[in-house]
């Protein structure tokens, strides 16, 4: 996981604590001092030095205003890698003519922007239309954040997810929803399954419903009332099981 920034730590611990709770053996954090050092003090069986991975997650809580020259040069690196990649919010823009199979996890505004930096005109009131165009413009799949979260992928296949709760719409959660997509991923790839295009746009569904469900448990848990991003990170494993109980 590449994400957060000295000004926006908190990402990089929302990430790092969702790609855990998930379910995966082992989560590398690459970053500046700061966030890591806020990561190590939340998970500290994090590995915070560069080295293999099956998928990374770049982009959460960074600002492309404010980056350096040389974090550029390696985003731009494990974009043009062979790893999938899961881009979020400060590395959407780098990522639309990317070599890498990458899910873009843009909100709203964040999708506007980057399709008016394709060149693609609005389709009023059709986000589904406008993601799947976005898809095959980019060669990626699309996750567009939402009340209703949408999937898309190059060849025209779409999914909708519903959020689990109202409550979901807080700071923070979609750095918890890139860190759900990128261990599902990162699992899928380290047990031998394709990620092409395709099945990267299955697994961001997945990721998707593991994140709604777990905001869901989060609030049952106080009565449905109102829960925080790290809540919901919290409510993963239990969101796990019931998945893995029900197959």
């Amino acid at each position: 996981m590449r994400s957060g920034s000295q000004a926006y730590p908190g990402a990089a611990v929302l990430g790092v604590e969702a790609a855990w709770r998930t379910g995966l053996g082992m989560v590398r954090y690459v970053g500046p001092p700061r966030p890591t050092e806020l990561v190590l003090a939340r998970r500290p069986e994090t590995v915070t030095v560069d080295g293999r991975v099956q998928a990374w997650v770049i982009g959460s809580g960074t600002d492309a205003s404010s980056r350096e020259p040389d974090e550029t040069e390696a985003l731009r690196r494990l974009l043009d890698g062979s790893e999938p990649v899961i881009v979020d919010a400060g590395a959407l823009e780098l990522a639309a003519d990317a070599a890498a199979p990458r899910i873009l996890t843009p909100h709203e505004r964040e999708h506007a922007r980057l399709r008016e930096s394709l060149g693609l005109k609005p389709m009023p009131h059709d986000l589904v239309a406008e993601a799947r165009e976005t898809s095959a413009v980019t060669g990626a799949v699309v996750l567009l954040k939402g009340a209703t979260t949408i999937v898309t992928a190059p060849g025209g296949w779409s999914a909708t997810i519903e959020a689990g709760t109202p409550w979901l719409a807080t700071a923070g959660t979609g750095d918890v929803l890139a860190g759900v997509v990128g261990a599902v991923v990162a699992g899928a790839e380290a047990s031998g399954r394709g990620t092409d295009a395709a099945a990267l746009a299955g697994l961001a569904a997945s990721g998707a419903w593991l994140h709604g469900r777990a905001a869901a448990l989060a609030a049952e848990a106080v009565g449905d009332g109102p829960i925080t991003a790290l809540d919901v990170a919290e409510a993963l494993p239990r969101a796990v099981g019931e998945a893995l109980a029900a197959r």
